[in-house]
């Protein structure tokens, strides 16, 4: 019997994983037909035939299942095999961190300190994106961790797993007021900036307007808790950030209105299930973050 040829397996297997042979041949940096040519290739060796068109999508047949299934198997081994090559070859330690751009960047960097090794061997790399693009990111294999203001769903998404490391209320703030503040009532006072709708905490808080009655004045979303917060301190608008920072946040003209504890901006760490884990996302799983989110 002949060998198997992995690299007509692999350009499967990516067909598979992006829904059509032009975003495979994308993402393999080859022409289309050079794919479509491999896969034939593959079909012969096996006889049989592996894909069928649905609409616009390449799908695997019955049998383009069962090979589909082993070869996932193999290359996240693959990986797998990568990682902990890198982990233990390299000077320092490479830890590429998917962060969800609607986090408190202070408290994330107190979460990724923990990470860090005491002979301080390590090489950071973080990236900013929604939680969904961080999530196809982190099952790609491009990213050793995500952390997100919500968990990851181990139905939609297999093989990935979270932990939340801790929560805290969220509270309004605004301009130093001239007469006092009738909460909540006065949100429709004010000229509102809060996070975007795609975010957890978006999500919580138009959840939490229509709860009690309020129809916010909304003059901004953000989907960057960094912009957002610059922004409304040079803005006579009001706006929402996570409570324990309320003494940083406070100046000469910014006040803390009221602190709600039914809205919480939760923190998790979301990780892919490996026969060895990254050293820095073992120690940031297993850490005590309570003091943190006191």
């Amino acid at each position: 019997m002949s060998h198997l040829n992995y690299n007509h397996l692999y350009y499967f297997w990516m067909v598979c994983k992006q829904g059509s042979v032009t975003k495979a041949a994308e993402a393999l940096f080859l022409a289309p037909q050079t794919v479509t040519g491999q896969i034939r290739a593959l079909e012969e060796r096996l006889k049989g035939k592996l894909t069928k068109r649905v609409g616009r999508n390449i799908e695997p047949t019955e049998l383009g299942q069962l090979v589909f299934k082993y070869a996932d198997k193999m290359f996240d081994l693959s990986y797998e095999m990568l990682d902990i090559v890198n982990y233990t070859q390299r000077e320092n330690q490479l830890l590429e961190v998917g962060v969800a751009d609607a986090l408190s960047k202070r408290l994330v960097s107190k979460v990724l300190l923990e990470g860090i090794p005491e002979d301080e061997r390590i090489h950071l790399r973080c990236y900013e994106s929604t939680h969904e693009m961080l999530l196809e990111q982190l099952s790609q294999h491009k990213l050793d961790m995500i952390l997100s203001d919500c968990p990851v769903d181990s139905t939609q998404s297999p093989g990935l797993y979270s932990k939340k490391l801790g929560e805290s209320s969220m509270s309004f703030f605004c301009s130093v007021p001239t007469n006092p503040l009738n909460f909540p009532a006065c949100i429709e006072d004010y000229k509102l900036l809060v996070p975007g709708r795609r975010t957890a905490m978006g999500r919580k808080l138009h959840h939490w307007f229509d709860q009690q009655g309020i129809t916010p004045n909304i003059l901004g979303e953000f989907d960057d808790a960094a912009l957002m917060k610059a922004f409304g301190a040079y803005h006579q608008s009001m706006f929402v950030a996570p409570s324990i920072y309320a003494e940083e946040i406070e100046s000469n003209n910014i006040r803390e209105v009221k602190r709600v504890k039914e809205i919480k901006e939760e923190y998790y760490v979301i990780f892919a299930e490996r026969m060895i884990m990254h050293p820095a996302v073992k120690k940031i799983c297993e850490a005590d973050f309570r003091k943190l989110f006191k």
